[in-house]
């Protein structure tokens, strides 16, 4: 049996809050991305967030992670506002991976995890220069760290390998070991599954519950729809940058608006055309 079978979401109990987010919006010149989106995650909560595309929910992510300024609206992280600034986002409990891989290709696996812990470490420019005793203890914690992040994604006997070198499913799950050296309260996933083959997207659905499981709240956008209703406790549904719809998976795959957001209006167009 496996993780999925185990947990459903309606065994699982919100926490405290991790994430609020209200009235985020995004405004490119004169066009709205993002228009007065709000979003509240619990502690120990997996939320799905879809859409077709174009709907807004890369752009949605950026606002949360602090590529972006939003325009409007406030970002809140364990009850502390986060400012427009990547790495001051990471810092406070934030990470994410992306929709096209990020990797350092002529590194290691390990090496890569290795990276994600930077912000975790305190030594100066001068005793990393000369190598001195916190610098060296730091290096051997990352490294031991580092380990334990690849086994605990299926990774144990890659740490050697090139990344540019490693299965396509096996860089996705790279990816989030590296987001998750950063030791964040909140891991947020960009179609963690985009490209992946039925057995590598079962080891996906598998993974996220185990980081759920170690005490993490997770965000996923994904296209998936059999993969996102499977593994929510709640789904909120974009379009045109707006929230159409937020609730179960059961109360949102069963909105007639959702199921007309994603094909209904490619059928009316079907049937104008006929007439």
């Amino acid at each position: 049996m496996t993780a999925v079978d185990e947990i459903t979401p309606s065994d699982r109990t919100a926490g405290t809050p991790v994430l609020e987010a209200t009235g985020v919006t995004m405004r490119f010149g004169g066009l709205t991305a993002v228009n007065d989106v709000a979003m509240s995650v619990q502690e120990g909560e997996i939320v799905g967030l879809i859409g077709p595309n174009g709907a807004g929910k890369t752009t949605f992510f950026n606002c949360l992670t602090g590529m972006y300024k939003p325009t409007e609206g406030r970002v809140r992280l364990l009850g502390t506002d986060l400012p427009p600034k990547p790495r001051a986002v990471v810092n406070a409990g934030m990470a994410r991976t992306f929709q096209n891989i990020r990797l350092f290709g002529n590194m290691t696996a390990l090496e890569n995890v290795m990276v994600g812990r930077y912000c975790r470490t305190s030594s100066m420019a001068l005793t990393s220069i000369l190598r001195g005793p916190k610098f060296r203890r730091e290096e051997r914690e990352s490294r031991e760290r580092g380990q334990e992040l690849l086994d605990f994604v299926g990774l144990g006997r890659s740490t050697e390998h090139l990344a540019r070198n490693m299965p396509y499913g096996d860089q996705r799950r790279l990816e989030i070991a590296r987001a998750l050296a950063t030791d964040p309260k909140l891991l947020l996933l960009d179609e963690p599954t985009a490209g992946m083959n039925p057995r590598e997207t079962q080891q996906a659905s598998d993974l996220i519950f185990r980081i759920r499981d170690s005490g993490l709240a997770v965000v996923v956008i994904e296209h998936d729809m059999r993969f996102i209703f499977n593994l929510c406790d709640r789904v909120l549904c974009l379009v045109r940058g707006e929230v159409l719809v937020e609730g179960t998976p059961h109360e949102v795959q069963s909105d007639p608006r959702v199921i007309e957001a994603y094909i209904g209006g490619a059928a009316d167009d079907e049937e104008d055309e006929q007439e």
